[in-house]
Order: C-alpha cells, then sequence, then structure tokens
C-alpha cells in the first residue's frame, strides 16, 4: 500500500536532483578514499619490504623458513591491509564533515 506523498516526512522526500548530489558526493569520497588508500600502501609496501628483505639476507633463521612467497606474502598482507585501513577512514572521515556542514547549514 502506497504512502500519500502528503503524509510522508521530510527525510522521506527526496527529490532526483538531491539523489543524483548524493551519489555524486559518495563517488568523489570514494576516489578521494582510492587517493589515499594507494599512497599508504605505497608507503607501507615500503616500509615493510626493506626489513623483510634484509632480514632474509642476515638472519639465518629468516633466510631458512621465508621464501620468496613468504616474503611477497608479508610485504602484499601489510599494503594491502593499510591501503583498505586509510581508504576507509578517508572515505568516512571526508562523509562526516560533509554531513556536519550540511546539518549546520540546515540550522542557518
Amino acid at each position: 500500500m502506497a504512502k500519500n506523498p502528503s503524509t510522508q516526512s521530510p527525510l522521506e522526500k527526496t527529490s532526483l536532483a538531491a539523489l543524483d548530489q548524493k551519489l555524486f558526493m559518495a563517488k568523489r569520497y570514494a576516489h578521494e578514499g582510492v587517493k589515499a588508500g594507494a599512497k599508504a600502501a605505497i608507503v607501507a609496501g615500503i616500509a615493510t619490504a626493506i626489513p623483510t628483505l634484509a632480514s632474509v639476507r642476515m638472519l639465518p633463521w629468516a633466510r631458512a623458513h621465508l621464501n620468496h612467497a613468504g616474503q611477497a606474502l608479508i610485504i602484499s598482507s601489510v599494503a594491502g591491509a593499510a591501503y583498505f585501513i586509510v581508504a576507509d577512514k578517508t572515505i568516512l572521515a571526508t562523509a562526516r564533515k560533509n554531513s556536519f556542514k550540511q546539518s549546520s547549514d540546515l540550522d542557518a
């Protein structure tokens, strides 16, 4: 059973322009998150690769137990985790900042 448009709350009333604006903002937040996540993954990958490769050359235990696949797994898992953590935090922070900005604009 459809509701009468006059009985809908203001939160339920959304125009096509408002939906397009929300979609545009969501895409922008996601793009910012991807860029920040990629930068973090590069830095984390380099920061992990140097000690991992150095330890395989210098420590007998690491030489005996970490083959090439193990080294790659260590480096890629740290880089992947950094990407997802930073991208998620960036998207949420940007959305939160915009949400507070919109709520202050409505109050004025």
